[in-house]
């Protein structure tokens, strides 16, 4: 049976970068699966039912909840966002690794109810920077920008509660921290111990003198 996957927890404020992050090391990274969050929210851009987000009406999402199908759900910004149970349970169990883009407020939970799982905060170089990221994107009105600033400052004091921290002043540079800290997770002793085990067995075992 494969060793148990690993669950990674990639967070930080809105704009901060970290669905970017995530996307660009999706892609060169073998053996990482998406966790495709539910959503009441419409999409954005060009945004793909089932693969950005699980688009859904309000009352499909509560049906969702009261089934316990949701590992974490909460309300962000008057929309209804919710992580799958059932895919990371599933995906970890079969050996593979889960990138889980995520709000602050989902990732408190989350890392309440999976203690093992690896945190990531993804911190943007300064106020004035997310300021102008949020505003370049054009994806909120005026009110909505001001709303997520404000959630900003409260969010980036948690920082410190998360194993690693990504500040993202230069794209392809956060890009390869954020692969470094998943490679270097799958090397710990605690996710190779019983590979290491039968390996050592092939040399007569921890006791044997030769093999």
């Amino acid at each position: 049976m494969a060793e148990p996957g690993n669950l990674f927890i990639v967070s930080g404020p809105s704009g901060a970068g970290k669905s970017l992050l995530s996307a660009r090391v999706l892609e060169s990274v073998p053996n990482l699966h998406f966790s495709v969050s539910y959503t009441t929210r419409a999409p954005r851009g060009n945004e793909a039912h089932g693969v950005d987000y699980y688009f859904v009406g309000r009352d499909e999402f509560q049906s969702l909840v009261s089934r316990g199908l949701f590992l974490e759900w909460a309300e962000v910004y008057g929309n209804y966002y919710g992580t799958s149970g059932r895919f990371i349970e599933e995906t970890i169990r079969r050996g593979g690794d889960v990138l889980l883009d995520i709000d602050v407020q989902g990732a408190e939970i989350i890392k309440r109810k999976k203690p093992n799982a690896i945190s990531v905060f993804v911190l943007p170089p300064s106020y004035e920077v997310l300021r102008e990221r949020l505003e370049s994107r054009k994806l909120d009105k005026d009110y909505v920008i001001e709303q997520r600033l404000r959630i900003a400052c409260q969010e980036i004091r948690q920082y410190a509660e998360y194993e690693f921290l990504v500040i993202n002043d230069e794209l392809s540079r956060s890009v390869e921290e954020l692969k470094v800290i998943i490679l270097g997770s799958r090397c710990r002793m605690s996710a190779r111990a019983e590979r290491a085990r039968a390996i050592v067995a092939t040399f007569g075992g921890l006791d044997a003198e030769n093999p």
